[in-house]
């Protein structure tokens, strides 16, 4: 591995790191960004909640969500056990290698520590995808502590605990869930070390660029937005 392999990983982690700060807890050049949007849009729908005492609706929001989160995780499973593969047949793999002339050979411990790096951050997303799940459930939970709409004036304090108690956990989800997914779309920009240091970080900066324009810049956040100023 050349000297550029170590300021191309570097570049790698600065920008994911950066665009999770100005994605959850900065504004990008005065603009919201979409989950900051869909944060609002939550509570929203837990105080709808609180009116109505037929909550079969919000039960099923609940578990369609939680199955997305399962989802993903399982993927992230079976591309951890990808990895592995890929470790098992390295051989195989120089062999494709040598006959791709634009690939920039490099040695063995080196591919095996790029592949390593891989796993690393499919593992990383499953504890994401698999602690938000968790959370998602405890989300049900405390929504089933809410009380219901014709109670909630009996005891009003109570009952905005109770449903700040659901919104800040379902943010809290989201946000574990967000942290997942943007390992696996950064995942796609870390294949290009396989190739080159130099795409590598080409690679990185295409997906952050096409992340921040459909967190601050795309027709989804002015739909949210629409409905929220």
């Amino acid at each position: 591995m050349s000297i550029i392999d170590p300021i191309a990983f570097v570049v790698f982690i600065l920008l994911w790191l950066g665009y999770a700060w100005i994605t959850d807890k900065r504004r990008f050049l005065n603009r919201v960004s979409l989950t900051r949007a869909m944060n609002a849009q939550r509570a929203a729908w837990i105080r709808n909640a609180m009116r109505r005492d037929l909550r079969m609706i919000d039960t099923q929001i609940m578990s369609g969500l939680q199955n997305g989160t399962a989802f993903f995780a399982s993927t992230s499973i079976l591309a951890l056990g990808g990895c592995f593969a890929l470790l098992g047949a390295t051989e195989k793999v120089f062999m494709i290698f040598g006959d791709l002339p634009l690939v920039f050979q490099a040695g063995r411990a080196g591919f095996e520590l790029k592949v390593g790096g891989l796993a690393g951050i499919f593992g990383y997303a499953f504890f994401k995808f698999g602690w938000s799940y968790r959370l998602f459930n405890y989300c049900t939970i405390l929504l089933g502590a809410v009380p219901m709409a014709g109670d909630v004036h009996k005891d009003p304090a109570a009952a905005d605990l109770a449903a700040d108690k659901v919104i800040r956990m379902n943010i809290l989800a989201a946000k574990h869930f967000n942290a997942g997914l943007r390992a696996i779309f950064l995942s796609i920009g870390y294949l290009g070390w396989f190739v080159s240091p130099y795409l590598f970080m080409l690679t990185t900066c295409f997906i952050t660029i096409v992340l921040i324009r459909r967190q601050f810049y795309s027709e989804a956040r002015l739909t949210v937005l629409e409905t929220t100023e």
